[in-house]
């Protein structure tokens, strides 16, 4: 009996051996798949992560090209012409060019823009300490100490902003303007005129005042 069950003993341990043996592997085979599993994703997550800065960058430098001038011009001189016959003459100590869908020159330190008539003469200027054009809608926007000079009439008028519409060849200001005329100024709050300033109008009008030949603005 007692041999009997010492074969019984040694056959448990065996079993259990293998059983210990068998689980210990599967176990080890267990934690083996997850690491695997734990780099793969992490790889994953890395490389998206990667893909996704990079994708950032471009888009950054991307922005950041478009926000740069591509071409810096100083003591320009740009004139446009029919038939040989200067129209407009425009001036400027530094003009910017930017580019893009919707390309614009910057004129940070102001500007001028003559326009003459058929004749050749000289007829009304504009002038600012700021200026921005946009190409493709054919708009310009004039800021702080604008003057606009009617050499024909010897009218002025001054405001601190004001828009040139190049297409419909009309300016006008939403600003509060001054329009010194040859016997008196008128003070307004907006105003319009075509583009050799020969017809406008001052809208709600603040105040109008006579004034003498002989006294200055």
């Amino acid at each position: 009996m007692q041999r009997l069950f010492k074969v019984i003993d040694e056959n448990r341990i065996d079993i259990a051996a293998k059983v210990t043996k068998v689980t210990m592997k599967q176990f080890t085979s267990y934690i083996v798949t997850l690491l695997l599993k734990s780099i793969i994703a992490s790889t994953f997550v890395m490389m998206l992560f990667s893909c996704e800065n990079s994708m950032t960058t471009v888009n950054k430098i991307t922005i950041e090209e478009d926000t740069l001038a591509t071409i810096s011009t100083y003591n320009m001189i740009y004139e446009r012409s029919d038939s040989g016959r200067v129209q407009v003459k425009l001036t400027s100590k530094l003009m910017k060019r930017y580019g893009g869908n919707d390309a614009y020159s910057e004129f940070p330190d102001g500007f001028e823009i003559t326009f003459y008539n058929k004749k050749g003469d000289r007829t009304s200027s504009i002038t600012a300490n700021y200026g921005i054009s946009y190409d493709n809608r054919k708009y310009m926007n004039a800021r702080h100490n604008v003057i606009v000079k009617n050499y024909e009439t010897s009218e002025e008028l001054y405001t601190e902003n004001l828009e040139w519409d190049q297409k419909k060849r009309l300016i006008k200001s939403n600003t509060f303007v001054k329009l010194v005329m040859p016997n008196k100024i008128i003070y307004g709050d907006s105003m319009w005129a075509d583009e050799a300033f020969s017809k406008h109008e001052i809208y709600n009008v603040k105040g109008e005042f006579e004034v003498n030949d002989d006294v200055d603005e």
